[in-house]
């Protein structure tokens, strides 16, 4: 069976009163005749912001500004070619800045309307459209009874990835970092815990994941800081092969009620070289990377 892998992102627009905007599937897409919020694959190297701006315009004519990230989800569906497609779904808030409605041209999508609560209930949704917009649905299957997922199709010398990190601080005020092992883009520096999500894992319980194998903490998720992202499309990997590096990245806030010495409990050669704990003082004299350093500034 094959399976697929793609990274998405989409925008609640609502008019002044309460309607909200969707998108119906065109015979071009994977389910015709089916709604959804407007929005589509992030391209490489793109920001998830830009992306909902671009599928704004194409699928509806409208200009449009993010107000905000809503949230972040990841879903598996079926195919009608009976492949497994894995999306990682960005959802934003965004407001009308201008434009005039129209539908897409040609595309995945065919006609593009306001619709109020009642409307938006009694339409075919997709399943993350009716989660977001609090309309009952039918959950999707999980992945068939011994599945085993095999290579993802990708784009030959280009890697884009989804990952979810945190920004983890303990009743004290420590920070929680980990340092890049050399011979990974940005080895040496200190990094904010968390990595790559894997196939049929939401961000959370990815981020949870890492947060164990990274630094050997366990913590809860008390909010999400954003979203961003980094191309590098000359980044050498840990082989010295060069990758076209794309990876999308959610950021959210841990707390960690509980904390213990850190430490690594991943494999040897992993990506992670060191974990530790750090007062805000001790945080000037490390070399972070821009994520870290993003992420510190956005939280003060």
């Amino acid at each position: 069976m094959k399976i697929r892998r793609r990274a998405a992102a989409y925008g609640v627009c609502r008019a002044a009163d309460g309607r909200v905007l969707l998108t119906r599937g065109s015979d071009a897409c994977a389910f015709p005749g089916v709604w959804s919020l407007p929005g589509g694959g992030i391209d490489h190297g793109e920001h998830p912001d830009d992306t909902i701006v671009r599928e704004f315009a194409e699928e509806s004519g409208l200009e449009v500004r993010v107000t905000g990230v809503r949230t972040v989800l990841a879903d598996l569906a079926r195919l009608p070619d009976d492949s497994i497609e894995h999306t990682d779904r960005i959802v934003y808030d965004v407001e009308v800045a201008g434009g005039q409605l129209r539908p897409e041209a040609s595309g995945t999508s065919d006609l593009v309307e306001w619709a109020t609560p009642a409307e938006v209930a009694a339409r075919p949704l997709l399943p993350f459209a009716a989660r977001v917009l609090g309309v009952r649905f039918d959950e999707i299957a999980e992945l068939p009874a011994g599945f085993a997922a095999g290579e993802i199709e990708r784009t030959p010398g280009r890697v884009q990835r989804f990952g979810a990190y945190g920004l983890a601080t303990d009743p004290d005020g420590r920070v929680l970092l980990t340092r890049i092992a050399e011979g990974y883009p940005g080895g040496g520096l200190w990094h904010l815990p968390g990595g790559g999500t894997d196939f049929g894992e939401t961000p959370e319980r990815a981020l949870a994941r890492e947060l164990v194998e990274e630094t050997s903490q366990r913590g809860r998720i008390v909010g999400l800081l954003g979203v961003g992202h980094r191309y590098d499309p000359a980044a050498m990997g840990p082989e010295g092969v060069p990758l076209d590096w794309h990876v999308i990245r959610v950021i959210y806030r841990i707390q960690v009620d509980e904390p213990t010495p850190a430490a690594v409990t991943e494999a040897a050669g992993g990506s992670t070289a060191e974990a530790a704990w750090f007062t805000r003082d001790e945080l000037d004299n490390l070399s972070l990377t821009e994520l870290s350093r993003e992420a510190l500034v956005r939280t003060g």
